[in-house]
């Protein structure tokens, strides 16, 4: 295992020694936003340089322990070593891919963003399956989700979703799953048990800080109110507290419905409309908006990024990285880390 391929120690503590140098300058602490990103940066250091002196404390051991084991054929010490082993191994890797997330909007909140394309119930139903597989795969890794807005279809399924997922790396991550997602199965809302092909797709952005420099003019954006349709209780159906912003100049639209009070859901609106154009400006800038218009648009055959086939054969590919799973139910219920590692990984050897 080679350490110094993934991670420069030495490097690492002498960014943590120049910050560190940088804070006691005059004036350091006056200006709060750079103070503020510096002491974050100093955090997420010193918390790999801990991660990476403490595994390799654990390699030095459980060497000690399988040399040990090895002179007295102990083979239930070497199993025990071997499980050791492995666990490491699952934390370098993690290790390895959070330096290829190296950007600063990478180690940010995720907004999600998932709507089905054509096809009624089917579609919709299938964009809800794609919700619970974010949200366990969430869960599964301690981030915590919140619903922000939810718009449930007629008979099944939902017409839209948007949600925020928190916690560090979270867009990181996600950021992998962004396109267009394909499902083949018999259609349990097919009298005839036909096969359906259906199709959602999956926007994510990073959560942008609430100081970050994005103009919105009040003549630039329309707001409604409305009555809240999720989940909520009885008080969301009974005052127009759900809100929803029109951006007017580039046609984007945010709602949320989450909260009661109509003030909050207005704020967290624009917090993701910020996050929304923030996004739109970066892609600018990297000249890729063309890029995102065709994944808006052809939420269709032939664009999508993975498909899942339920019948009449069972398997998950992704089209961009080739890596196939047979276990369906597995990456239903979460499990795409295989896919979002492959995906980071070509991204950083350029692919």
């Amino acid at each position: 295992m080679s350490w110094e391929a993934i991670f420069d120690p030495e490097e690492k503590r002498k960014e943590l020694q120049r910050i560190e140098e940088e804070s006691l300058e005059p004036g350091f602490w006056e200006d709060q936003k750079r103070a503020t990103a510096f002491m974050q940066k100093k955090a997420r250091l010193e918390a790999q340089v801990g991660l990476y002196d403490g595994l390799k404390e654990e390699v030095e051991e459980a060497e000690l322990l399988l040399s040990l084991a090895e002179e007295e054929n102990d083979t239930e010490t070497i199993r025990e070593v071997a499980e050791r082993l492995a666990a490491i191994a699952k934390k370098v890797r993690r290790m390895e891919l959070e330096q290829i997330l190296g950007s600063e909007e990478d180690v940010k909140n995720a907004i999600v963003s998932i709507h089905p394309g054509a096809g009624g119930t089917e579609a919709q139903d299938w964009a809800q399956m794609l919700m619970r597989m974010y949200m366990r795969w969430a869960e599964a890794h301690g981030y915590r989700v919140e619903v922000i807005d939810y718009l449930a279809g007629e008979e099944a399924g939902i017409k839209s979703v948007t949600f925020t997922v928190e916690g560090e790396y979270a867009h990181g991550y996600l950021k992998a799953e962004r396109g267009v997602h394909r499902l083949v199965r018999i259609s349990p809302f097919d009298a005839a048990r036909r096969r359906h092909t259906s199709f959602a797709s999956v926007f994510v952005y990073p959560e942008v800080a609430e100081d970050i420099e994005i103009e919105i003019r009040d003549d630039e954006v329309r707001v409604d109110t409305f009555r809240a349709s999720g989940a909520g209780g009885q008080h969301v159906n009974k005052t127009d507290s759900a809100v929803r912003i029109t951006h007017i100049p580039t046609g984007i639209v945010v709602s949320c419905q989450n909260e009661r009070s109509q003030h909050k859901n207005r704020a967290t609106a624009m917090k993701i409309l910020k996050a929304r154009l923030y996004e739109l400006k970066k892609k600018e800038e990297e000249e890729r908006l063309s890029h995102l218009h065709r994944e808006k648009q052809d939420i269709a055959w032939g664009s999508q990024i993975r498909s899942y086939v339920l019948h009449p054969y069972r398997l998950v590919k992704d089209h961009r990285t080739g890596v196939e799973l047979g276990d369906v139910d597995s990456v239903l219920d979460g499990n795409i880390d295989p896919f979002i590692e492959a995906y980071l990984t070509g991204k950083r050897q350029g692919q």
